[in-house]
């Protein structure tokens, strides 16, 4: 049964992997692996002897290379199996509220243009400054908001700027570069440092002490690699700086930014989950955004009005795709957590002799073909350490940066190559070496330092 539940991840991540060939979105393939896996174990409740129970989740570390056993009847084990559904779907609903949370005020920042106040920092001549300032521009934004939205923002920008795709091209690939980069380094930065974050494994202190230098170097050697390409070399045509259209965007786009920041503040007050302070930067974004924008609150308002106020036009285009693409492949992870898959390949390795730095490196490396976010949640299985353990850090790092090295390895390079028409050939070509000499050197800074 365990094998046959192996099969279905592999089946059904390769046809994540080929989502745009089979042309089916990648979130068919998730939930069907979750629903799957997590029916095969109800079917064979009696022939399961092992299991990760969800109330002692440590029950497998106490020096037994094998998970605990299961025992009892066929009732027990069905309460057992259901309340560790409960147990891992509320973990996994907590990031996608947190996550949803987020996407909704970048949404309302987005419906008071707030994104288009940051072309007005741009007045450079310079393609070689221009490449700088829009680097920084994406390591700094994407470490607030994540990864993908700071791509879409500055690569439209870029278009404001450049007529030709062949210049714009080589600027979304640092693009891409910085914003993976940018967001490792935070825990509100990228979908597995919320991950590690909200599972207790990092603190945000910690992180950003740990991995702020080796985050930056990751772009920092690009950069300094490009005053050897031709193609940085010269001037641009002026830049002329726009009014703002919106006289609320630049408070609307600091106020947004400044709530998300405030939610690892809210955390480290209160001790409560990371989600109730997205709720709570949520509620306040949406309360100004209301007011500013003339809207009264009412118990009974006009469908007219309550479907053209920014909060539900924000609600409205929240990727609930993308969230549920991440509860299917969450859920699975869980289902094989649960059999004791996960740690009992944790073991594997540690017995293989293979060090945990190695093992760390080639899952950055495995991050440029496959998707981070389950890479990230099997490690969360395999490694019994406490909080703030450099293994955690060097997890978000390597898991973090490591999908800038093929352009398919992170959201942010699949809609820029959406976005741009970057052929996977050329990004390999161009891209992929400058990335890879990023992501080495940070790993070097971190390995020597930590």
């Amino acid at each position: 049964m365990i094998t046959v539940i192996i099969l279905v991840f592999i089946l059904g991540y390769i046809a994540i992997t080929m989502e745009h060939g089979l042309k089916i979105d990648k979130l068919i393939p998730a939930l069907l692996m979750m629903t799957i896996s997590w029916a095969l174990i109800a079917f064979n409740l009696d022939g399961i002897t092992h299991w990760l129970s969800a109330n002692n989740p440590l029950d497998i570390s106490s020096g037994s290379p094998q998970v605990a056993k299961w025992i009892g009847g066929h009732e027990e084990k069905l309460e057992m199996l259901n309340e560790t559904v409960l147990h891992h779907f509320g973990k996994t609903a907590e990031i996608l509220i947190f996550l949803m949370g987020a996407m909704a005020i970048v949404e309302m920042i987005d419906h008071f243009e707030g994104f288009s106040a940051i072309k007005n920092l741009i007045k450079t001549k310079s393609k070689r400054k221009l490449l700088w300032i829009i680097s920084f521009l994406a390591f700094f934004l994407s470490a607030i908001i994540d990864n993908l939205t700071a791509t879409i923002v500055l690569i439209t920008i870029l278009r404001k700027i450049f007529h030709s795709s062949e210049d714009r091209i080589w600027y979304a690939g640092f693009i891409i570069i910085a914003a993976n980069a940018g967001g490792a380094w935070t825990p509100i930065g990228d979908v597995t440092t919320t991950m590690l974050w909200m599972a207790g494994k990092v603190t945000s202190v910690k992180l950003i002490e740990l991995l702020f230098i080796p985050s930056l170097l990751n772009i920092l050697i690009p950069l300094l690699l490009s005053y050897f390409l031709p193609v940085f070399k010269g001037e641009i045509a002026g830049i002329k700086e726009e009014k703002d259209k919106n006289r609320l965007a630049k408070l609307m786009l600091f106020l947004g930014l400044g709530l998300i920041v405030f939610v690892p503040v809210f955390k480290t007050i209160t001790h409560l989950p990371p989600y109730l302070g997205m709720m709570l930067s949520l509620s306040l974004f949406a309360l100004v955004s209301e007011i500013v924008s003339n809207r009264k609150f009412k118990l009974q308002s006009s469908n007219e009005t309550h479907h053209h106020g920014p909060t539900l036009k924000a609600l409205s285009k929240i990727e609930i795709p993308s969230v549920l693409f991440f509860l299917g492949i969450l859920m699975t992870v869980a289902a094989l957590e649960s059999l004791g898959v996960i740690f009992s390949l944790g073991q594997s390795v540690k017995t293989a002799g293979i060090s945990e730095n190695i093992f760390i490196i080639g899952l950055g490396i495995a991050s440029a073909v496959i998707d981070n976010v389950p890479l990230v949640a099997a490690s969360l299985g395999m490694f019994q350490i406490g909080p703030d353990a450099s293994v955690w850090h060097f997890i978000a790092y390597a898991a973090g940066t490591g999908g800038s090295i093929l352009i398919i390895g992170s959201a942010a390079g699949v809609v820029a190559m959406g976005m741009e028409k970057i052929s996977f050939g050329w990004y390999f070509k161009k891209i992929a070496p400058l990335a890879l000499l990023g992501y080495l050197a940070g790993i070097a800074w971190f390995l020597i330092f930590n």
